[in-house]
């Protein structure tokens, strides 16, 4: 045999560590030979990773990638399979004071092109990952100064790019290298960076190579085949809460915040929880054991945990509730224990998922009042906003989600509309703007359209009045309590109910938010909570709602309360029937609901806007129907921001209504607009605490400046 050279003795060492440090959990592996073996010939193992990585072991790409691999492998060891996930998420999101101070100077106008070259080649249909020279070519141009020149110049200063997208570290380490380059372009140009560190998905064909072990991570269905992405065959989901896999990505993780020197990590494809995988079941059995005294387990006809298997998703039984609520604490764990680690290697790096946006009905797997206290932002790919056909779609529950938690709403802003909704409701963030794959700047992904011409006074107006959007809160008469457990479990009627009321407050334009079970320990933020459809809480909610009220917090009862516990189990009577009336509001799930919410607010609400008497509106039906509203505060004013859904022309002679501070007195009221150079100033008449003016049209968007000083009496 011929005498290899000592660079290439060393790297298959390296190479052989790799293997054994690592070794298949449930597949077979080659062993070493027996320790009385005398033969010269190299093991079997060790010749087997010549024949394989012989030509890749001379490279020092492969060689860098080797070492980052080895670097991750030590990188904490692996936990034990049957941890179960935690009850109940610790609070990760950075309160604002300790986030990167650029963020509450600037917000955020992103652009995006987050897909490494071999994915991209992958995609668009070429089985062997190779790029033609055209692909490599206009890639080199997608990371250029010149690129960079370009998307500065349209009002972007983040770049949302790649990282790593489940290939492999040597599969990916030129596309790992040249996201460090480009990363610096941006940075040393004043731009901010984030990164696209993991698809939740694993491109087995490559990476199984590199790590045969990972077939161990996989997400397997019902019926014991990997979970795939849609129609890509290629990609298989990952076990986030896998101890093994979280070790790789760990690395990951560091490579982002060390080599990239990123300022946000984006985790995708936070909507697929545990599965029937042999990690899933362990900790689903484990967390069974924790959850429920023998007894109980015993009464739903669970007898042997050992060989409980997972439940339907589609079940109505304890067994059930107890796989959706694991496989939503799954998530929130494993969201958490990224966002730990990145905070070992920097305090203020910023963590961001994608579960989609907030919807009426509960999503599989999510929940985002637990999910969000991991990081401070995520993801909305939902559909556009707009009137369409007499109905009026939004963005607006997920961006009150996104501010009661302390969150932003990353979104595609591809029209003055969406831009517009993102400045009156979201918190820091305009969204993304363009893509700009391959060196062509398109909308978003997947389209060929070219960015909007129209964005540019809106983006323009994002970074010129930041004063308008800085330090601001929500100013909210009520809380809307979603409560997991009655959404997840209740009957549909009572379980739709809270989205049904959310959509009733959006359109009538009211001073609210929403509030999470993960904030029951937060009531107080809130004069007025309101309770829709909330039948099934727990003892400790009930427990702090009633603490709330004896503090002098108020409810607003919408249809039954408090009937059963957190599993759907009935009470003997309801829990909070006992309140005293004075705190309380009730009214039937079929009632005037706006009226109940009014009187428990004791008939002082924040904001009104109706239609002046003297409007003489050429629209059909409602003409305030398309209108939309938030009120927000800064120290000094308040600002009214108006928001036109449709697109058959302005809305016009606006009657607004703004409470006032106690013992404050209006110097002036003025209109601010993308749509106008110069702020419009407004007569008023304040009276009984309010200030009363007319906003005489609201073609897309107006921000009413509402301006007040301390009363000199």
């Amino acid at each position: 045999m011929k005498k290899q050279s000592g660079e290439y003795a060393t790297n298959v060492a390296q190479l052989s560590k790799l293997f054994s440090l690592y070794p298949n959990r449930r597949g077979p592996r080659v062993s070493k030979p027996a320790a009385h073996t005398t033969s010269n010939a190299l093991p079997t193992w060790k010749s087997a990773i010549q024949q394989v990585w012989k030509p890749a072991l001379r490279s020092p790409a492969v060689m860098a990638a080797l070492a980052l691999a080895l670097q991750i492998l030590t990188c904490g060891g692996a936990s034990d399979w049957n941890v179960a996930p935690t009850s109940a998420a610790s609070k990760l999101t950075l309160p604002s004071s300790q986030r990167p101070e650029w963020l509450r100077r600037e917000g955020i106008v992103m652009a995006g092109s987050w897909e490494p070259l071999l994915f991209r080649v992958r995609r668009d249909g070429a089985a062997n990952y190779t790029a033609t020279a055209e692909q490599r070519a206009a890639y080199a141009r997608e990371h250029s100064p010149e690129m960079v020149a370009t998307l500065k110049s349209l009002g972007v200063n983040f770049v949302m790019m790649h990282c790593y997208k489940g290939g492999g570290l040597v599969a990916e380490r030129e596309s790992m290298n040249d996201a460090v380059k480009f990363a610096k372009l941006c940075h040393d140009a004043g731009l901010h960076v984030g990164v696209y560190a993991d698809s939740g998905t694993l491109m087995w064909e490559l990476f199984f190579n590199e790590m045969p072990q990972a077939r161990d991570w996989v997400v397997n269905d019902a019926d014991g085949n990997p979970l795939t992405y849609g129609k890509a065959a290629y990609r298989y989901y990952w076990n986030r809460n896998h101890p093994d896999g979280q070790v790789f990505f760990r690395q990951i993780m560091r490579f982002a915040v060390k080599d990239i020197r990123t300022d946000l990590i984006h985790l995708d494809n936070y909507i697929t929880g545990p599965g029937y995988d042999a990690n899933s079941v362990a900790r689903f059995r484990q967390y069974l054991r924790t959850t429920f005294q023998a007894n109980q387990l015993k009464a739903n006809g669970i007898t042997n945990l050992n060989a409980m298997t997972p439940p339907d998703r589609n079940g109505t039984n304890l067994l059930a509730r107890a796989w959706a609520n694991f496989s939503c604490q799954s998530l929130a764990d494993a969201y958490q224990a990224m966002g730990r680690y990145a905070r070992t290697l920097r305090r203020d790096i910023l963590m961001e998922c994608n579960p989609a946006g907030v919807g009426a009905t509960l999503r599989w797997a999510v929940d985002h009042g637990r999910l969000l206290r991991g990081g401070e932002a995520f993801w909305d790919e939902g559909a556009q906003p707009g009137f369409v056909k007499g109905k009026l779609q939004t963005r607006i529950r997920t961006y009150k989600a996104a501010r009661s938690l302390n969150n932003s709403a990353f979104v595609y802003v591809t029209n003055p509309l969406e831009a517009a909704e993102a400045m009156a409701f979201n918190l820091d963030c305009l969204g993304a703007i363009c893509w700009f794959e391959y060196d062509k700047i398109v909308a978003k992904p997947g389209v060929k359209k070219p960015m909007s011409p129209a964005l540019g006074p809106f983006v323009n107006f994002f970074h010129d009045r930041r004063d308008l959007l800085r330090d601001a809160r929500v100013v909210a008469d009520v809380g809307v309590f979603r409560s997991f457990s009655s959404m997840q479990f209740g009957p549909l009627p009572l379980a739709t109910l809270t989205s049904t009321v959310e959509d009733r407050l959006i359109t009538n334009r009211c001073a609210f938010q929403l509030v999470f079970d993960s904030q029951s320990d937060e009531l107080s933020r809130w004069p007025v909570l309101v309770l829709p459809g909330c039948v099934a809480l727990s003892d400790a909610q009930v427990k702090r709602i009633r603490r709330y009220v004896t503090s002098g917090g108020r409810l607003c009862v919408i249809g039954p309360v408090a009937t059963h516990d957190e599993w759907m189990l009935p009470r003997m009577k309801p829990a909070l029937d006992d309140l005293p009336s004075k705190h309380v509001i009730r009214v039937a799930e079929d009632g005037d609901w706006l009226d109940a919410i009014r009187r428990a607010c004791g008939d002082q609400l924040s904001l009104s806007i109706t239609l002046n008497p003297t409007d003489d509106s050429q629209r059909s039906g409602d003409p305030l129907e398309g209108l939309c509203a938030e009120l927000t505060g800064q120290p000094g004013r308040r600002l009214v921001h108006l928001v036109n859904y449709r697109s058959d022309g302005p809305v016009q002679n606006l009657a607004v209504r703004v409470a006032l501070p106690k013992g404050r007195t209006v110097t002036s009221v003025t209109l601010a607009s993308p749509e106008h150079t110069a702020d419009i100033t407004l007569p008023f008449e304040q009276q009984s605490g309010n200030v009363i003016f007319t906003v005489p049209a609201v073609g897309v968007y107006e921000i009413a400046i509402v301006r007040f000083a301390r009363s000199k009496t």
